[in-house]
């Protein structure tokens, strides 16, 4: 059984959970280890007892790159009991720096991964410290076997012509994870608001992004009812002034406290006729490049997604006829291009997702094995070997997109 030592930048993330049951799925064993940020019991894997590397902080990376040193000072100690592993996930940079040095610690021999899911903003810099940091990452990064990230945005923005590093790219989009009887894995009926209650937009996971929350009351102010918003999962409070305290006071807009995932993915879809795939986080940068989520959730549960203009997410979107975007970030054009919503224009919409190829969505038991073995054959196999077609993959040769 091959042996996974996973290092993840926080165990309280539920995107941590998929990956872990994900790999335990294909056939493997996994260690993990991390920073914590949060407490969060619904991010608890059963049967894995994590090694915590520390606690860290949102939005205050100079902390977490200390926080980070001082447990690689320490990470012998902390892997004292860990058996050899086949192959080191270094989950995010600063991650990559723990996977590096447990590489050493069990002499060198495992092949380290780089998972990358998001770019954050600090390598997109065009100053010195910017440098520096792309620096870094294509130092720690120039003996990895793998990289695996979540967009092809990421590849054509970042990572080809920005990162400077030359390695074979697997493309792990962020779908549902639906495994065993983890999860509900097909879209229920269209679900028509009552007469008298109003459409509902959900917008679930990592909340974020203080323009989207600005927006979306503003639009339900202006649409006086006729429109509710829904938001659950984890918000970063860090992001806000006070997102306890402007949820409460905003009319028709509930936060509905965090879930369960995959397992309450589609009772909380199914409340709702519309997703907001919509991130001004890194807007311009990450914001639009990446592929959330929420795309693929309400994709497999037929809430109709929102996307804006411009952006991978978008672009997802439009080549497959589904959804609808939004040209500018003003709530009188969100309210605009709802204004004239109806039943009919509601069930064609729904029908338009609904009739999707759901493998587009989800990732099952046989994907988890693809994963698995694509990860095994570094153990026994050239880094930059020929890859199998268990995923879509963007590279297969050193510096070539094909």
């Amino acid at each position: 059984m091959l042996h996974i030592l996973y290092f993840v930048h926080d165990l309280a993330d539920p995107a941590v959970r998929r990956r872990v049951m994900m790999l335990q799925a294909g056939g493997a064993r996994v260690t993990l280890a991390g920073f914590r940020r949060a407490d969060n019991a619904l991010a608890r894997i059963e049967g894995i007892e994590p090694i915590e590397l520390g606690l860290t902080h949102d939005a205050r990376f100079g902390q977490r790159i200390g926080a980070v040193v001082k447990s690689a000072l320490q990470l012998r100690g902390l892997l004292r009991s860990v058996d050899k592993p086949d192959v080191i996930i270094g989950r995010n940079l600063e991650m990559l720096i723990m996977a590096n040095r447990a590489k050493a610690i069990f002499g060198g021999a495992a092949p380290v991964v780089y998972e990358c899911l998001d770019i954050h903003r600090l390598l997109l810099r065009k100053d010195v410290f910017g440098t520096a940091l792309r620096g870094m990452e294509r130092h720690l990064g120039a003996d990895a076997a793998l990289l695996i990230t979540s967009s092809p945005a990421f590849v054509d923005h970042y990572f080809r012509p920005r990162s400077g590093l030359d390695l074979p790219i697997m493309l792990l989009e962020n779908k549902v994870l639906t495994i065993g009887q983890t999860v509900a894995s097909e879209v229920s009926a269209s679900r028509m608001p009552a007469a008298g209650e109003p459409w509902k937009i959900g917008w679930f996971g990592a909340l974020r992004c203080r323009k989207s929350l600005q927006l979306l009351a503003d639009f339900a102010r202006r649409m006086d009812g006729r429109f509710e918003v829904v938001l659950r999962g984890r918000p970063a409070y860090s992001e806000f002034d006070d997102f306890d305290g402007f949820v409460k006071s905003a009319p028709f807009l509930h936060f509905g406290g965090p879930y369960k995932n995959p397992e309450d993915l589609a009772t909380i879809y199914g409340e709702v006729q519309f997703s907001w795939a919509i991130d001004f986080f890194e807007e311009g940068l990450n914001s639009s490049w990446l592929l959330p989520n929420r795309l693929y959730e309400g994709g497999l549960y037929g809430a109709v997604p929102i996307a804006f203009e411009g952006t991978e997410t978008a672009r997802f979107l439009t080549s497959r006829k589904i959804g609808l975007t939004l040209d500018k970030a003003d709530a009188a054009r969100l309210a605009a291009l709802f204004e004239t919503m109806d039943e009919d224009r509601y069930l064609s919409a729904f029908k338009a997702v609904a009739d999707q190829d759901p493998r587009q969505w989800k990732t099952d038991s046989a994907d988890c094995q693809g994963l698995v073995q694509r990860l095994a054959s570094l153990t026994h196999a050239s880094p930059h070997a020929a890859e199998p077609q268990a995923f879509p993959q963007l590279h297969r040769n050193r510096g070539g997109l094909q």
